[in-house]
């Protein structure tokens, strides 16, 4: 999934207002903190992550790893927080524009 950059704006728009709902601490990606993400990510469809992590190639890594695994996209990352996306598209709830 490819967005386009007035997408991803939208999208930025949307998530400004969202506090944290998953936090990687630094055990990294477990397979409950996997299973959490993908019920969070399929109900929401854009959601906030944060990554508790001692250097940023480790936080970019696993912040990188969990868009892999879960097919998502990152749509914004400040700091130790990223902001992920994916259309669920038996229930969904965002509505992106076109161009």
């Amino acid at each position: 999934m490819s967005l386009k950059e007035s997408q991803k704006k939208y999208l930025r728009g949307l998530g400004h207002q969202l506090k944290p709902m998953i936090t990687v601490s630094e055990n990294g990606l477990t397979d409950t903190l996997l299973a959490e993400f993908e019920s969070t990510i399929a109900h929401h469809e854009l959601i906030k992550l944060r990554v508790h992590a001692g250097d940023r190639a480790i936080r970019d890594a696993r912040i990188r790893e969990l868009c892999d695994k879960g097919s998502t996209e990152l749509i914004q990352r400040i700091g130790n927080v990223a902001l992920l996306y994916r259309e669920n598209p038996e229930n969904k709830k965002i509505r992106l524009p076109r161009a």
